[in-house]
């Protein structure tokens, strides 16, 4: 399955969640949820961060970087289990940090 088609298969399997969303980036796609960073795709992979609920949710997934010099991330193992994935997700939003926001540079409004 191509990063195209396994991004639709993600969002089709959070429908049941609001405020959900996808955007591409280099060359794969990284996902919110209620404009918090929760995974995305990498390598043709769909990774989640390694936060407690995700750990709790799928207690087999070894945590690898997405890439070279990141953060360990979770495998997604239940991504066939929509109930199961929605639920993971809404758990985890607690435990991950903010949306920073941008500041503007001097001399720009």
């Amino acid at each position: 399955m191509g990063n195209r088609e396994l991004t639709q298969y993600v969002l089709e399997q959070l429908s049941a969640l609001e405020q959900v969303r996808s955007i591409p980036m280099m060359g794969g796609t990284i996902f919110y949820y209620r404009e918090r960073i929760f995974g995305g795709i990498y390598g043709g992979d769909f990774l989640v961060k390694n936060v407690p609920a995700a750990r709790k949710a799928m207690p087999y997934s070894i945590p690898r970087p997405p890439y070279q010099g990141a953060k360990e991330m979770l495998p997604v193992t239940i991504l066939e289990d929509a109930e199961a994935l929605c639920a993971m997700v809404q758990e985890m939003f607690s435990q991950l940090p903010e949306r920073k926001v941008k500041k503007l540079k001097k001399g720009k409004e």
